[in-house]
């Protein structure tokens, strides 16, 4: 068994390791060259009856697990959205799992609740939300999302449902674009609205919501007796970064009296800059608002930031008030134990406190500008290449893209040559990008947002992507 002396000596070599990782990660294969099953099969059956060593388990993390890893920190991780993470987000989470705290409310762990609620309205002032917005940290995007929705199920039935259940003779509906993220789906089925009941709305020809489509298919409803519950706007979608017209769907949304949330879970950070704040313009329409540190934010998964305009219907949503959880505090704080889903609670709030004064506000707006810059000039060379073109705009530091030679017109064709090349650009090991479809086109992603990115990464990715297509033709 570990006593606090082991503990003291392999935390420090931990540290060590901690740190040449960071120095070392961009030399790792950033997709391991491994098959399913290949990890499993060297670990036991059972668990072990007697104590091992540390240096046992650690030497099995490094020759097991670590030859079994995707490196998201790699500055050649291209793909997906980041999952970033910076040294004080990490120093931060070691605090937090030696404190232990299980912070569900003010009494269990008073620093935490209230340096949530300072660190929130930091983060609301930064990225420009109106003042009526209170927010509170959540787990992810789609946490997030589903509490926005059982909102707006609450509000249109003054509660109702959390009472009786959904009437019988009632049916709810929610809208959001075709190219919203999937997880509205997933909530929309937790929630009780049913699937049936999820109106995809058209997009126009930047992929971001039409505004018109929206409106039809609302008064369609009403006119089939139908209930126009929620709307999801989407500031940055996960396909291409299309960002929907906040604008123009929050006025239809007064006018039908619908509940409005944006998910800006990736470009929210974005916000930070103050020329890219047209993204937001709208906001004080929505009535629940959401992005994600942990993506772009340089702060550890999970960390999302949940905001409201109305507290008393989010906390009326949620609460539940068991003998064993009252305190005499009650009425003078927040409980953030009724501010969404789960009772328990981590300290989140405190990676995200070393995070804003470790970099600062003028530091974090430095590194967003470098990553949306880069992905400009990506996008020009791109744009002036004879065999590659654009599929979508962008508006930030996703570039959506194909591979096209001029003598190749055939779509089947020019899919399966696109699926080819990113296949052979992730069994390189040098480089992962993801992809998706846009318009029936195998599309091909790469986002420029890893922390620690530099304009060589860029360089030496393109390079690579030009030198698999070439070899392809």
């Amino acid at each position: 068994m570990m006593d606090n002396e082991d503990f003291r000596k392999h935390a420090h070599e931990l540290v060590d390791w901690m740190a040449d990782y960071f120095e070392e990660v961009e030399d790792y294969p950033v997709k391991p060259d491994i098959q399913p099953g290949d990890i499993l099969q060297q670990l036991p059956d059972e668990a072990p009856q007697k104590s091992e060593s540390f240096e046992e388990q650690f030497k099995d993390f490094q020759n097991i697990i670590m030859p079994g890893m995707t490196h998201w920190q790699s500055p050649n991780f291209m793909g997906y959205f980041p999952a970033n993470t910076s040294h004080p987000s990490v120093l931060a989470e070691m605090l937090t799992a030696t404190l232990g705290a299980q912070c569900m409310s003010w009494l269990t762990s008073p620093a935490a609740t209230e340096l949530e609620e300072r660190v929130m309205e930091w983060l609301r002032k930064a990225i420009g939300l109106p003042n009526p917005f209170t927010g509170v940290i959540q787990s992810t995007a789609s946490t997030s999302t589903l509490c926005a929705l059982l909102m707006a199920r609450e509000r249109i039935t003054d509660f109702e449902i959390n009472a009786s259940g959904f009437p019988k003779d009632e049916t709810f509906t929610v809208y959001c674009s075709s190219e919203t993220h999937s997880s509205i789906e997933k909530d929309v089925k937790i929630a009780g609205f049913g699937r049936r009941n999820l109106r995809t709305i058209k997009v126009d020809d930047k992929h971001a919501m039409d505004p018109k489509a929206l409106e039809e298919a609302i008064r369609e409803d009403l006119e089939n007796g139908f209930k126009p519950t929620a709307v999801v706007a989407t500031i940055g979608t996960t396909g291409s970064t299309a960002i929907d017209p906040v604008k123009e769907i929050g006025e239809i949304c007064a006018k039908y009296d619908i509940f409005l949330h944006v998910d800006a879970a990736y470009a929210g950070t974005a916000l930070l800059l103050p020329e890219m704040r047209w993204m937001n313009e709208g906001i004080e329409h929505a009535d629940s608002f959401i992005f994600n540190p942990h993506k772009w934010m340089f702060t550890n998964f999970d960390c999302s930031a949940f905001y409201v305009q109305d507290e008393a219907l989010l906390v009326r949503t949620f609460e539940i008030m068991p003998e064993y959880l009252k305190t005499p505090e009650d009425q003078r704080v927040k409980n953030y134990r009724d501010w969404g889903i789960p009772l328990g609670r981590r300290f989140r709030a405190l990676k995200l406190w070393f995070v804003m004064r470790s970099y600062g506000i003028e530091g974090l707006q430095e590194k967003i500008r470098q990553h949306i810059q880069f992905g400009q000039q990506l996008k020009e060379k791109i744009e002036s290449h004879n065999h590659f073109e654009l599929l979508a705009p962008v508006p930030l530091n996703t570039i959506c893209f194909r591979f096209h030679p001029n003598f190749i017109d055939d779509e089947k064709k020019l899919n399966e040559l696109n699926e080819k090349l990113l296949n052979q650009i992730q069994e390189s090991g040098k480089l992962f990008l993801t992809h998706t479809k846009l318009d029936g086109k195998y599309t091909i992603r790469i986002v420029l947002g890893n922390t620690n990115l530099k304009q060589r990464h860029v360089d030496n990715a393109w390079r690579l992507i030009q030198d698999i297509a070439n070899r392809l033709i």
